[in-house]
């Protein structure tokens, strides 16, 4: 992935930032993961915005920062990325990064229950439990 990450190729890069947070055929560097994840993300990947947000949601690589996870996971669900659309309605849910809103929580939970079959049962448990704070 090195090559195409360095040629610019936003796959490449989120690959590579893959790479280093996972120590996949390399010594496991969140810092480094966070560099590379951003480089694709600013190019409009959908994995590596969604990647980003988790790196600020946790604190992996960048200082720990939900409004700034909340940043990335709405790119990324914005462009139909199951992961960022249940990752905002954790975030909704939970009021991390802003204002609680249960019923924005519901929609972004659906939307990616809508996305993930196998998932979804899963998904469907945290649409209800907003369902059931409206």
């Amino acid at each position: 992935y090195r090559k195409a990450a360095d040629q610019g190729h936003a796959g490449g890069q989120n690959n590579l930032g893959v790479c280093y947070f996972n120590g996949y055929g390399l010594k496991k560097a969140y810092k480094e993961a966070a560099v590379w994840y951003r480089k694709a993300a600013d190019q409009g990947h959908a994995d590596a915005q969604n990647n980003l947000g988790n790196c600020y949601y946790n604190g992996d690589g960048v200082t720990k920062d939900y409004k700034e996870a909340v940043v990335w996971y709405r790119k990324a669900a914005d462009q139909g990325h199951a992961g960022g659309q249940n990752n905002l309605g954790v975030c909704y849910f939970n009021g991390y990064g802003l204002k609680k809103a249960y019923k924005e929580a519901a929609v972004w939970y659906r939307k990616a229950a809508d996305q993930c079959p196998k998932q979804s049962w899963q998904l469907l448990l945290q649409w209800r439990r907003c369902d059931k704070r409206l």
